[in-house]
C-alpha cells in the first residue's frame, strides 16, 4: 500500500510521521525548506505534561534536558504577589518551556534514524488530486516530482496550501492579541520560575504594559512577552529596549542589572477554525486546522493531539482495511475540543481585556482573572487542560457492567505503572501509541508476585481470552491500583490514551462491544460501508 503523504515539516508532521512510523505506517513528509530550521529563542513553545510525554516516547530523548521544567508559577498585579504554585511531579507536573527549533531539530533527528519514514526536502505542494483508492500530490522544486500516497494530511500551517485547494473556508478573529517578544540573558529573582505580571507599575516611554510574563529557558535565558494595546502601531527597536531595561528594573529592585538582547520579535495571535478537518482521503491537522493562543493558550499543544488522535486511526485503515467511520471521527472528536476551547477564550478575553466596567470593581474579580490567566499558562481549566471525547461517535452505548473511575469516559487516562504481558513494570503512557488497544485490569497484590505466579490464576485466563478475542489489536495490562478503581475493574484505552470505557470485572460481551465501538464498528469494503448488516465477523483482526 502507498505510504502517507505529509505536508509540513513543522512539529506537527514531524510527530504524526514518527506516530505513523511506530506503527509500522510508511510516510514521506513534503518540506518546503532545505530541511534545517531557523535558530529563533523569541519562537519558544510551552508543552504540557501530556504532549511532552507524547514527543519523548516518539523522540526517544528528554526533552528536559533542551528545555527547563519550571520550577514554580507566580501570578503579580501591580506590586502585590497574587498566586505561587509550586510544582510537583506528582501532584502538579510542571509544563516544559523549550525553544521550537530545539523541538523540531529532536523530532528531525528521530526521522532521520527511521526507515519508513522520509523528508522530502524543497517540496513545495502544487496540487492535490484523489480518488477511491489513493491521493496523489505535485510539488515544485529543483524537478518537479509527483507523489502517490494512500492518504495526504495539510500539517503546513497558517496559510495551508493543501486548505486552499480543497476550498476549505478558515473564518475566524485576525489579530486577537499582540505580544512584543524579547529573549534575553538575565539574572533574574525566580530562580526557574515562570512569572505573569499585570499592571506592573512603572513607566518608561510609550504608554504602559497592560500584562507582562516572564518564562525561563536554559542557561540563563528568559523569554519575555509584552501585551500589546490593540492596533497596528509599530514596535521599533526603542520601544523595545525600553520595555526590555524598565522591566528588569522593576523586578530587580530599581536598577536595570546585565543583560544580553538574543532574539525579537511580535507574536501575533488569531482565532480561526476550519470548517471541514476531513475531504476524502485528505486531512488537516495543527494550524492548517485551527489557530488560537490567547491568554497563555498553546496551539501547539492542540496541534500535537490531532497528530496522536490522528495516527492510530490511520495506522489502523493502512492495516486493515477502510474504517471510514473511525477516520470520520477524527474530525469530530478534535474539532469539537478545539472548538470548545476557542469559545472558552472568547468568552474570558472581554473580561481579562475589556479595560474596566462595573465588574472590575466587584470584590475578588482581579483575583478570578488572575486564575484564569493562570489557567490558560498552565493548561487546566477550559482554557488549557486536555479535551475530552465524551461525545463522541466512537463512544460505545449501553454497556450493562459499566462503572464510574476516577476518570471520565473519553478524558486522558491517567498514568500508573503497570506489568506488560512479558513481565516488566513500565508506565501505562509508555504502552500507548503502538496502535492497539490497552485492556488494564486492576489486581491488587500483582505487583509484589512475579508474573508466572498469577498469570494462570483468578479472572486472568478468562480475561486473557477475552482480549485475544477482541476485533482488533489489543495489549493486556495489568496494574496494582487506579484512581478511583475497584479490585478487578477493566479498563478499556485507546491507542491515545483516552478512556474508552471501564467494566465492573470481566464481561466478555462488553469488552468486545466497547472495542468494536472504539475503532468505528466492523471494517467494511470501500463499497460496503454504507451498507447494513455487516456482522463481527468482518472486523479487522
Amino acid at each position: 500500500m502507498d505510504p502517507v503523504i505529509i505536508v509540513g515539516a513543522g512539529p506537527v508532521g514531524l510527530t504524526l510521521a514518527l506516530a505513523l512510523a511506530r506503527q509500522q505506517v510508511p510516510s514521506v513528509v513534503l518540506d518546503e525548506g532545505p530541511g534545517k530550521d531557523e535558530h529563533r529563542l523569541a519562537r519558544t513553545v510551552v508543552l504540557r505534561e501530556d504532549t511532552a510525554a507524547l514527543l519523548e516516547r516518539l523522540t526517544g530523548v528528554s526533552l528536559a534536558d533542551a528545555g527547563v521544567r519550571w520550577s514554580g508559577w507566580r501570578s503579580m498585579r501591580r506590586k502585590q504577589v497574587t498566586q505561587e504554585i509550586a510544582f510537583d511531579d506528582d501532584a502538579e507536573p510542571p509544563p516544559l518551556h523549550i525553544a521550537q527549533h530545539v523541538l523540531t531539530g529532536a523530532l528531525r533527528a528521530a526521522l532521520a534514524g527511521e526507515r519508513l519514514a522520509k523528508v522530502a526536502v524543497d517540496s513545495r505542494l502544487d496540487t492535490v488530486e484523489q480518488e477511491s483508492t489513493g491521493v496523489t500530490a505535485h510539488t515544485r522544486g529543483p524537478r518537479g516530482t509527483w507523489w502517490r500516497g494512500s492518504y495526504l494530511i495539510g500539517c503546513d500551517g497558517p496559510r495551508s496550501t493543501v486548505r486552499k485547494l480543497l476550498d476549505i473556508r478558515f473564518p475566524g478573529r485576525t489579530a486577537v492579541e499582540r505580544h512584543a517578544v524579547a529573549a534575553l540573558r538575565a539574572e533574574l529573582p525566580w530562580d526557574g520560575e515562570a512569572l505573569l505580571h499585570r499592571t506592573p507599575p512603572w513607566r518608561a516611554s510609550g504608554p504602559p504594559a497592560a500584562e507582562v510574563t516572564g518564562r525561563p529557558l536554559p542557561d540563563g535565558v528568559w523569554r519575555l512577552d509584552w501585551l500589546l494595546p490593540p492596533g497596528k502601531d509599530l514596535v521599533t527597536p526603542e520601544v523595545l529596549v525600553a520595555r526590555v531595561r524598565e522591566t528588569l528594573a522593576g523586578w530587580s529592585g530599581g536598577s536595570t542589572p546585565p543583560y544580553e538582547l538574543l532574539d525579537t520579535g511580535v507574536h501575533t495571535v488569531h482565532h480561526r477554525l476550519a470548517r471541514r478537518w476531513r475531504v476524502g482521503r485528505v486531512f488537516l491537522a495543527g494550524d492548517a486546522a485551527h489557530l488560537l493562543g490567547t491568554l497563555g493558550t498553546q496551539g501547539l499543544d492542540e496541534g500535537l493531539r490531532d497528530a496522536d488522535n490522528l495516527a492510530w486511526k490511520l495506522a489502523l485503515a493502512w492495516h486493515h482495511g477502510p474504517h471510514e467511520a473511525l477516520l470520520d471521527s477524527y474530525q469530530a472528536e478534535r474539532r469539537a475540543v478545539v472548538a470548545a476551547r476557542l469559545r472558552a477564550a472568547d468568552q474570558a478575553l472581554p473580561l481579562l481585556r475589556g479595560g474596566g466596567g462595573i465588574r472590575a470593581y466587584v470584590p475578588g474579580a482581579a483575583r478570578g482573572h488572575d486564575v484564569l490567566l493562570t489557567d490558560g499558562h498552565l493548561g487546566r481549566g477550559p482554557l488549557g487542560a486536555p479535551g475530552s471525547y465524551a461525545g463522541s461517535p466512537l463512544a460505545p452505548r449501553h454497556l450493562e457492567a459499566e462503572t464510574p473511575v476516577g476518570t471520565p469516559p473519553g478524558a486522558p487516562v491517567e498514568d500508573v505503572r503497570v506489568t506488560a504481558e512479558d513481565g516488566s513494570f513500565v508506565r501505562l503512557r509508555d504502552r500507548l501509541g503502538r496502535g492497539a488497544l490497552l485492556v488494564l485490569l486492576i489486581a491488587p497484590g500483582t505487583g509484589v508476585w512475579e508474573r508466572r505466579h498469577w498469570v494462570g490464576a483468578g479472572i486472568m485466563p478468562r480475561l486473557a481470552a477475552a482480549v485475544t478475542a477482541l476485533p482488533c489489536p489489543a495489549e493486556l495490562l495489568v496494574a496494582e491500583s487506579y484512581p478511583g478503581a475497584a479490585a478487578h475493574t477493566v479498563l478499556l484505552i485507546r491507542p491515545d490514551g483516552h478512556l474508552v470505557t471501564a467494566l465492573n470485572g470481566v464481561r466478555a460481551a462488553d469488552l468486545y462491544a466497547a472495542a468494536e465501538a472504539a475503532v468505528g464498528g466492523p471494517a467494511r469494503a470501500a463499497e460496503e460501508t454504507s451498507a447494513a448488516g455487516a456482522t463481527a465477523g468482518s472486523a479487522a483482526t
